[in-house]
């Protein structure tokens, strides 16, 4: 039979293939005590299983509140449990129940971390993935052998839809493959989306049809789902080339709403990722959460970026960037596009390649490009002249050297 597995970092202060049968028996048949009909064929058919413990490093303090034992060392183990297909049917809501649920506020557990999934492809078969993900970003933008350079409109908020539109103008001017709204513009009074669309969308098409290169523009429609819809509608309307959704606070039904739809490439936004994963003993790993998003559908998704702005180490945002090029499932790939934000400017192109070997990402600086001392010009051709010579195998300095856009990028950023 065909099951869905998932493996954890658990800590607990009991012998750990016990809170491992107590996490199999709570996410699946089980309660504290067997039941009228919970029979031993039920069990056979329905049950999760616990597929192998492994025993790792012990601590003397619980690494979270609510523990009942307390006299012993707290040991830690990475186990592995399995359900069976027909528990699930092609419901990601119920996915999401199993493999997280209720495990969390388990008094035998004081850590527990859902590290990864593996899908059959009896799954997976349903789920479409992302309608464009890399292939068709790189299609809408015609940029080929070399990251996507984007950016974000700064400030924040406070823009009108004219001031927007001037910054459009002048980042298409520069070059620019990408522009997106921030996570915390949306459909404010000062700038409702229906307006920025209409200032916005104008300057991206003239510049189209007099250079032959579309920017893509990934206006952020995070909202109720159907306002939500509305905000999607009035981008296709305007012959828009992107949305952008806050994952984490639409979440994963209204993300797949949109993305079903099929029409423009979804930019997946990760904020809140820290009260997801930032403990270490506690949360879900990258590895697990990007396969959700692309079930869902989402096309692009943020990971960070190296010597980033953040807490999270370079080492965290490299199996990130990993993690988006495995498959989701068996049988099923589902290419997704990283993207590599938080503090960027061009000289972190140089360790990003160095350490990921790849060109498949969609690099985002903000006061990277906006707060260029040559202006937003000059900072777009920063970023590409770091790109460039990362990719030719040429070091930083010898960039610089060459560049004097690059040069004072580094005088000032570095």
């Amino acid at each position: 039979m065909d099951r869905i597995k998932a493996t954890y970092l658990i800590e607990t202060g009991l012998d750990p293939e016990l809170a491992a049968q107590a996490i199999a028996g709570e996410q699946s048949s089980g309660t504290f005590v067997r039941v009228p009909g919970e029979t031993d064929e039920l069990i056979e058919r329905f049950a999760a299983r616990v597929e192998s413990v492994s025993r790792l490093d012990s601590v003397s303090v619980p690494s979270l509140p609510g523990h009942r034992v307390h006299d012993r060392p707290y040991q830690r183990a990475e186990i592995a449990i399995s359900w069976p297909i027909e528990n699930f049917g092609g419901n990601l809501p119920v996915l999401i129940s199993t493999l997280q649920g209720n495990l969390y506020e388990l008094s035998q557990l004081s850590g527990l971390r859902l590290l990864d999934v593996e899908l059959p492809q009896s799954f997976t078969k349903p789920f479409t993935g992302p309608r464009f993900g890399i292939g068709g970003t790189r299609k809408i933008a015609g940029v080929y052998g070399r990251p996507l350079i984007g950016t974000i409109i700064k400030p924040s908020v406070g823009l009108s839809p004219s001031q927007t539109a001037d910054r459009v103008r002048q980042l298409a001017s520069a070059g620019i493959d990408f522009i997106k709204d921030d996570e915390l513009m949306a459909n404010p009074n000062h700038s409702p989306l229906s307006d920025r669309v209409a200032a916005v969308m104008p300057i991206l098409h003239e510049h189209a049809e007099r250079s032959g290169k579309k920017v893509l523009y990934a206006f952020n429609i995070s909202d109720e789902l159907d306002a939500a819809q509305r905000h999607y509608d009035k981008v296709v309307e305007a012959g828009g080339s992107c949305v952008m959704v806050s994952l984490n606070s639409v979440g994963l039904v209204g993300v797949k709403k949109l993305c079903d739809r099929g029409e423009l490439p979804v930019h997946g936004h990760r904020n809140g990722w820290g009260m997801l994963n930032r403990h270490p003993a506690f949360g879900i790993e990258f590895q697990a959460y990007q396969k959700l998003w692309r079930l869902a559908g989402v096309d692009q998704i943020h990971v960070n970026g190296i010597a980033n702005k953040f807490w999270e180490p370079d080492e965290s945002v490299v199996r990130s960037l990993r993690a988006c090029q495995s498959p989701v499932g068996q049988g099923c790939d589902f290419p997704v596009l990283p993207v590599v934000s938080s503090g960027q400017w061009g000289g972190q192109a140089f360790e990003t390649y160095r350490l990921t070997r790849t060109v498949d990402l969609l690099y985002l600086a903000g006061g990277g490009i906006m707060a260029h001392p040559d202006g937003i010009a000059g900072g777009v051709a920063a970023i590409q002249q770091a790109w460039s010579g990362a990719i030719a195998g040429r070091t930083l300095q010898q960039t610089a050297a060459e560049h004097a856009e690059f040069r004072h990028a580094v005088e000032k950023f570095s």
